[in-house]
């Protein structure tokens, strides 16, 4: 039985990567920086919570990180913890740095000192790519111009995890993975925010929706696909980095147009953009290539824009 480690098990993208792990019959383990007053709500959602064990671990404590992968010695690593939001990053620029980039960088360490033959997962971001032409899609071999506190964080994560498979010959990759969404968002996220308000707003308990710039165009997956592209990373013979991606964009105006409408309703009537939720910088095209996914892992993404908006809405029914 192989077994697994999961910084940040109670994420999304937690949850889903670990439902997958189980099913092909993993010994799943997974952190929180508490884990006894963490809920894991979503591994109780996706009733895997009781086969999951839970370890308190901090990825800023290199004394905690050392104890618990000696004590586990995984054969997978996967690092998908650190803080998550990109608009929150430009009010905690140093909480996102040091959970982000600092954190991979002390988990590597930890890999590189006991000369452990694990094989570790880095969450990469397509934000690392900032703004691109719009039209384009980035591949793996398009330059990072990082545009928040939150892709630079990464874009250091991601050199980090280079550096060390080079240098060290660590089985180490990153997936740089385009927005993925699924019942298991926080409304923290834009994707949450307009399905929920959308259905409040078609049963009476709501009248309106702000937004920020509704014009900005995102390359839209499914999560829990995303992670099987996760997975088949640390299944190969030699790392790799992959950009993970359905390789179409839309705007945040046509997601909410397609959710609105879902519930019988016209966005425009409902929406108003409201300039403070701009962020300082943002980036107006973001797609991606997933050519190479495709060709090296066999990964394709077989759920697309439509019918992601379409799961999210019935899921928020």
């Amino acid at each position: 039985m192989k077994r697994a480690l999961i910084f940040g098990v109670s994420g999304q993208d937690g949850a889903y990567l670990a439902r997958l792990l189980l099913s092909k019959g993993y010994d799943v383990h997974g952190t929180s920086r508490d884990a006894d007053l963490q809920s894991f709500s979503r591994l109780q959602a996706l009733g895997i919570r009781e086969h999951v064990t839970a370890h308190s671990v901090s990825l800023r404590d290199f004394r905690e990180l050392l104890q618990i992968v000696t004590a586990l010695r995984p054969d997978e690593i996967y690092n998908l913890a650190g803080q998550s939001s990109v608009g929150l990053s430009f009010s905690q620029p140093i909480e996102t740095m040091e959970s982000i980039a600092q954190g991979e960088l002390l988990l590597l360490e930890v890999i590189r000192y006991l000369k452990l033959p694990s094989r570790l997962y880095n969450a990469g971001s397509s934000e690392c790519f900032g703004e691109q032409p719009r039209g384009s899609a980035a591949d793996e071999s398009t330059p990072f111009n990082p545009r928040s506190p939150y892709a630079t964080a990464k874009a250091a994560a991601h050199w980090t995890t280079v550096n060390y498979r080079e240098a060290y010959g660590l089985f180490a990759c990153s997936g740089i993975l385009f927005n993925h969404e699924s019942p298991l968002r926080s409304e923290r996220y834009v994707t949450k925010k307009i399905v929920a308000t959308a259905a409040a707003i078609a049963e009476g308990r709501k009248t309106r929706l702000s937004l920020g710039n509704t014009a900005v165009a995102r390359d839209w997956g499914y999560a829990p696909e995303y992670v099987e592209a996760m997975w088949a990373m640390l299944q190969r013979e030699a790392p790799d980095d992959f950009v993970v991606a359905t390789g179409e964009a839309h705007t945040i105006a046509e997601f909410a147009e397609a959710a609105f409408a879902h519930f019988g309703l016209e966005a425009r009537q409902y929406i108003d953009v409201d300039e403070s939720l701009f962020r300082p910088s943002d980036i107006s095209w973001s797609c991606g290539n997933p050519a190479k996914a495709e060709r090296d892992l066999g990964w394709k993404a077989r759920t697309k824009f439509a019918e992601v908006v379409k799961i999210l809405c019935e899921a928020e029914r």
